[in-house]
């Protein structure tokens, strides 16, 4: 059941007289408390009707009316509900009108009285969206505006409540006789209208406060607008300084400036330093008169600087107000120092670029009075060092274009074997499924067995290119970031089933190692993605395959790490791996034979693929091996799951394409031959 008679509409239909007002949302939460507190202030007890327009709302004011509920037991308090929020009788009558009704878009407040009455019926008024492109922005929740009245005169406090004891008994007809009870009490007019025995203090004080509360908003806004403009002055400054020039030197010579003056402080010193050292020379230097003097190229002790300790080791800013009462840290070690140079107060901030101390602000104040640092003045000279960061390491790129010129030439030697292993890897297949097409076209009575054959050639040459793409586009996504992982705990032994499955379904023609599993199915579950972390699984396993002779051995194992982490072993009895390229192995296109002299096929992207995958999902991945002719080993580790008794889902059902298997209580450890 919904109303969609508006109440608003309805009073004024009645009184014709009336004439609706304008609102904010922040004047009717001040009138409304008001009225509220005139109730909490006096001794007779009222006729209270309250009207929210969501549960949310009520919520917020829930504490008041149980106090008014104290003082009268004409209390009704309607709203929609969202979460809890029912018809109930406990200390006060609550009324749950549905969602739809036009009370949900209206803000009702009537306080009827022996003495007294006033009502505040207002409804909200709805801002028409004409074109979506062009709409305003929607207003903050201070600035929503309603319409209605708000009025003493006790014929409209009386016919307004009228209307919502209405209401109150479409929605809880039980109330009859309680709402009977209220309208013979309250709503006479025997008493006269107008403002005899109301107290107008609780409206006064509520609006002045409002309007001090405006002001000292607007007040702390303006300053706010004032110290952001300052700061943007200053940065745009720097900021125009660094892109004149490379040089940390210039940079430095321009910012000491800047900072001083917009500081107001006596000296801003700059300078460069490392954790490590002990000692700096001071070559950037701001004074703001000629009489104070200078530490211009004068050597600071950082080894006995307890605050430039400090600041080097939490790469966070120290500001000290007072030094000679100064209590957080011990000056002891610069007392000498700090009478030397006159330093009242004090603020290092520190250089950092990802994590990296490169530098170091000081700003010291040599007046007689302290100088009270604002956190907003810290936060400016900052965002000022975080610039600064930023300019030493543009300067030492610059200097370091070696290095850079060594990196291009790794991605061109990255680039020429991108080309040439693509380049292989497309022309065979393509020159194969070529020549069988066309011995099936012009042959047509080439004899069946054969005809088997070239098309057998052809769709297997044809999955190898699939393969070729799918490793390439598989790699972007996941070095992109543009993968979504699916975490949920899973059963590692299953996964391995599933492996072994799908190496068995793609080389049942070829001759394979013995491969065995030795997983445990008592091993806890891990926290992975089912999809991703069998792809690791048979990725590993066919690399293993790929490079170990068919009478060789292939072993699968895992066990907990000592810690959250289980981790899964591959050993093989191949060829094995040189140590010195135990990491290069997991590059992008890595041949150990080269892109074109190869016994064995491939893109090099396999264990690339795999070391982003494992890194996603939280683990590590390594190799490790004796040698040439010795074996090879390939770990990676896997979270394990914080619940292991909550019931692993079935992991055959997030793999695609899925893959019969045992079960997996019931199944067998046979050896995949």
């Amino acid at each position: 059941m919904s109303i969609a008679i508006s109440v608003l509409e309805e009073l004024l239909q009645r009184i014709p007289r009336l004439r609706s007002q304008l609102y904010f949302k922040s004047s009717l939460t001040a009138l409304s408390h008001a009225m509220e507190d005139q109730v909490l202030a006096g001794l007779n007890r009222p006729l209270v009707i309250a009207s929210f327009q969501r549960e949310r709302f009520y919520r917020q004011e829930s504490h008041r009316y149980l106090r008014i509920a104290e003082l009268t037991p004409q209390v009704y308090v309607l709203a929609a509900p969202e979460t809890s929020f029912t018809n109930a009788s406990k200390g006060y009558e609550t009324i749950a009108f549905e969602p739809d009704d036009q009370l949900s878009q209206e803000w009702h407040l009537v306080v009827i009285g022996q003495q007294y009455a006033t009502c505040l019926i207002c409804r909200e008024r709805k801002v028409a969206v004409v074109d979506a492109e062009s709409a305003e922005p929607m207003p903050m929740d201070q600035t929503r505006r309603f319409e209605g009245i708000w009025t003493f005169d006790r014929q409209v406090s009386c016919t307004a409540a009228s209307l919502l004891l209405d209401r109150v008994l479409e929605y809880r007809p039980e109330l009859a006789a309680k709402v009977q009870q209220a309208k013979q009490e309250y709503l006479t007019e025997e008493v006269s209208s107008g403002l005899q025995g109301v107290d107008p203090d609780p409206f006064v004080q509520r609006l002045v406060t409002y309007l001090q509360a405006g002001q000292y908003k607007l007040l702390k806004a303006y300053r706010s607008i004032s110290a952001q403009e300052r700061k943007e002055r200053l940065v745009n400054s720097i900021t125009a300084a660094i892109r004149r020039s490379l040089d940390p030197e210039e940079i430095f010579t321009v910012a000491v400036q800047e900072l001083g003056q917009a500081m107001d402080v006596c000296r801003c010193i700059l300078y460069r330093c490392k954790p490590a050292d002990t000692s700096v020379i001071v070559q950037h230097e701001f004074l703001a008169a000629p009489t104070l003097r200078s530490l211009s190229n004068q050597t600071l002790s950082l080894q006995n600087n307890p605050l430039f300790q400090v600041v080097a080791q939490k790469r966070e800013p120290v500001s000290i107000t007072d030094t000679q009462q100064e209590t957080n840290y011990d000056l002891t070690p610069l007392k000498d120092w700090i009478d030397r140079w006159q330093i009242r107060s004090w603020v290092m901030v520190p250089i950092v670029y990802q994590g990296r101390l490169m530098g170091m602000v000081e700003l010291q104040g040599c007046a007689p009075e302290p100088h009270l640092w604002e956190e907003d003045d810290i936060a400016m000279v900052e965002a000022i060092a975080t610039q600064l960061g930023v300019a030493l390491i543009q300067a030492e790129s610059y200097a370091n274009l070696e290095d850079l010129n060594q990196q291009l030439e790794a991605l061109e030697r990255t680039r020429s074997n991108l080309i040439a292993i693509t380049g292989h890897e497309l022309r065979t297949p393509l020159s194969t499924i070529q020549v069988c097409l066309e011995s099936l076209a012009s042959e047509p009575d080439m004899p069946l067995e054969l005809r088997q054959v070239m098309l057998s050639s052809a769709l297997t040459d044809a999955e190898r290119m699939r393969k070729l793409v799918q490793d390439f586009l598989t790699l972007s996504r996941l070095e992109s970031g543009r993968v979504e992982w699916h975490l949920e705990p899973l059963a590692l032994d299953e996964c391995v089933d599933l492996a072994l499955s799908s190496i068995r379904t793609r080389k049942t023609k070829e001759h394979l190692p013995d491969i065995e599993a030795q997983v445990p199915v008592e091993l806890p579950l891990v926290r992975a993605d089912g999809e991703w972390l069998v792809e690791v699984l048979s990725k590993l396993l066919d690399n293993a395959c790929k490079f170990t002779e068919p009478e060789g051995q292939v072993l699968i194992q895992a066990k907990p790490n000592g810690g959250d982490m289980l981790e899964v072993t591959i050993t093989d009895t191949g060829r094995g791996i040189e140590p010195n390229r135990l990491e290069v192995v997991f590059d992008r296109f890595y041949q150990e034979e080269g892109a074109l002299r190869r016994t064995a096929g491939g893109t090099g992207l396999g264990l690339a693929i795999c070391r982003q995958i494992i890194l996603g999902l939280g683990g590590k991945i390594w190799a490790e091996s004796a040698g040439r002719d010795q074996g090879s080993q390939f770990h990676f580790t896997i979270p394990i799951a914080k619940d292991n008794s909550e019931v692993a889902p079935d992991t055959k059902a997030l793999i695609r394409p899925p893959v019969t298997s045992k079960n997996r209580r019931g199944r067998s450890r046979a050896t995949l031959r």
